[in-house]
């Protein structure tokens, strides 16, 4: 039965049995498949577009024998086992464990990756991998939002998920993008998103190697600095302005350039 059941599912789960869903009463391998059909700009009318309340599900039906049945691991009318991971609470089945399935009670949902080898941080109201425990900058409910780039909701999005130095989130595909493209700040913040202390050290050796004419010798503005916030009076340069304080190029012009002296 276990073998048989393999060959069912779909292309986001391996599973033997496909859900009723109670919000339309339509039948769907996955909830994946029913907000990819139910919830995309092909539905004619907004008004129509919804996405399956997954732990409303009442009924599945069994890919081998199609009974309908209360949801449940095992068909009661074949007895095939219809997951071998099941989550009785988010009504989840699939075949593949090696994904290290397990529910978190603190996020509501099912998470993968092997519960030993994550955390939940109740500040931030979702699971980190433990190398963060001690080192995340904590944001309150942290992942309930749509990725500043995609706008895909993070919560329970299944594709990998980064968290920056600033503790907010984006997707990792996301993050990579904006870097291929020389965008190495947050979305959200603008503080910046990796060590640029290299960077920094670079940009120093340009700006010494480079000197202003001497129309802009004295020329001063004043800038923010997105990475400590502070507020500081400056040599004006056309290759940046360095925060005094903690040594960031990653600042903004906030007044206009006092007048040379």
């Amino acid at each position: 039965m276990d073998s048989a059941a393999v060959q069912h599912g779909c292309a986001h789960y391996s599973r033997g049995c496909s859900v009723v869903a109670p919000c339309c009463g339509q039948v769907f391998a996955c909830r994946h498949c029913h907000n990819d059909a139910k919830n995309s700009l092909e539905v004619d009318d907004p008004r129509d577009r919804h996405e399956i309340p997954r732990h409303e599900i009442k009924k599945v039906i069994c890919s081998l024998c199609s009974k309908e049945q209360d949801v449940q691991q095992n068909c009661s009318n074949c007895g095939a086992c219809m997951g071998k991971y099941f989550c009785e609470i988010c009504k989840f089945f699939d075949d593949d464990i090696s994904k290290g399935q397990y529910h978190c009670d603190g996020c509501g949902i099912c998470r993968t990756g092997g519960v030993d080898n994550f955390f939940h941080c109740d500040t931030c109201g979702c699971c980190y991998s433990n190398v963060l425990k001690d080192s995340h900058r904590c944001v309150e409910r942290a992942m309930h939002h749509n990725c500043p780039v995609c706008f895909e909701y993070l919560f329970d999005s299944t594709k990998d998920i980064s968290v920056l130095q600033c503790g907010h989130t984006i997707h990792l595909e996301c993050m990579n993008e904006m870097r291929a493209h020389h965008r190495f700040s947050c979305p959200v913040c603008s503080r910046s998103a990796c060590d640029m202390s290299a960077t920094w050290r670079k940009l120093d050796e340009e700006v010494a190697a480079t000197p202003m004419p001497d129309i802009y010798q004295k020329k001063m503005v004043w800038i923010l600095c997105n990475d400590c916030s502070a507020t500081s009076s400056v040599r004006f340069h056309v290759l940046g302005q360095k925060c005094p304080g903690c040594s960031s190029y990653n600042t903004r012009e906030t007044r206009a350039a006092c007048p040379r002296m």
